[in-house]
């Protein structure tokens, strides 16, 4: 049951990303999508990579994940999530266990320029995750918060933000535009 779900979990993701690439170039100026993006650094590592595989690859100890909810017209996630990538801030008092593995999370909520309307921007997350040596991103991420995905498993909320949207496109908010 679990790898049917990690499965449609990963599928949707490439979905998402692929939609998401599809949008025309004169297009992606005016519009963009509203939507959480992945991110990952592996341990020993310091800076954010996009994370193209969605969130039910193996993690290994010592690395870190994060979510951003971001607003971009690219193909790729844009806004890393505003905390640094740092294990050892996060995770350096929590003492390793046998058979556990520990994960830095990072939730990054966005800026209120591209917040649904009337909705507030929640303050960001940064908790280590100690937890089974088969977890997985999603698993991780599911300990700290309370994940909302539309039926067809792509994830659309954490924490009750956004309150109802999944992944819509929007026009480029005006504090976003180049001058």
């Amino acid at each position: 049951m679990k790898e049917n779900k990690t499965a449609k979990i990963f599928a949707i993701f490439l979905i998402a990303l692929q939609v998401i690439s599809m949008a025309p170039s004169q297009a992606a100026a005016s519009k963009g999508y509203r939507y959480w993006g992945y991110f990952q650094v592996a341990p020993g590592a310091i800076t954010w990579t996009a994370a193209m595989t969605g969130p039910t690859v193996d993690i290994k100890d010592g690395a870190v994940e994060g979510w951003s909810f971001v607003f971009s017209n690219d193909d790729i996630p844009s806004v890393a999530p505003s905390v640094k990538p740092n294990f050892t801030a996060i995770c350096g008092s929590t003492k390793a266990t046998s058979g556990k593995k520990r994960i830095a999370l990072v939730v990054d909520f966005g800026n209120k320029a591209y917040a649904p309307t009337g909705e507030m921007v929640p303050k960001n997350i940064t908790r280590c995750v100690t937890t089974a040596m088969s977890s997985q991103g999603i698993d991780v991420l599911g300990q700290v918060v309370k994940v909302r995905a539309d039926k067809s498993g792509l994830i659309c909320g954490f924490n009750g933000y956004p309150k109802k949207e999944c992944g819509v496109e929007i026009k480029t908010p005006a504090a976003l535009l180049k001058k």
